[in-house]
């Protein structure tokens, strides 16, 4: 009896699908919208905590949790904002459609040649 030779299996598939990796800014800011949204959150929770047992510790977490939360906004807004301007300046080409209305000067000088 012969034994057939099994095809070997690979572990890791690289899909080719999807979308690429994100510019390095752009990872970075979302990186740090992370970073600040879990510490932000860990906040409420140990400030929830404390003023549930009556802690002193309640205020002061509190107010440092609202300062984390305008922080962590502005970290997620900050990502939005890094991925605008990195597509601006490095990104998508933009080509007019053919459905997009020609400029001002273009028409009469097309009719001038036109005529000619």
């Amino acid at each position: 009896m012969e034994h057939e030779a099994r095809p070997v299996r690979q572990l890791w598939v690289e899909d080719k699908k999807g979308r690429g990796r994100m510019p390095d800014p752009v990872r970075t800011a979302a990186v740090r919208a992370v970073m600040l949204t879990s510490v932000t959150l860990i906040q409420a929770m140990v400030a929830f905590f404390c003023s549930v047992t009556g802690s002193w510790l309640a205020f002061p977490m509190t107010v440092t949790t609202v300062i984390s939360t305008v922080a962590a906004t502005w970290s997620v807004l900050d990502v939005w904002i890094t991925r605008q301007v990195w597509r601006q300046r490095n990104g998508v080409v933009s080509e007019p459609s053919s459905t997009a209305r020609p400029r001002r000067g273009e028409q009469p000088a097309e009719r001038l040649s036109e005529a000619a």
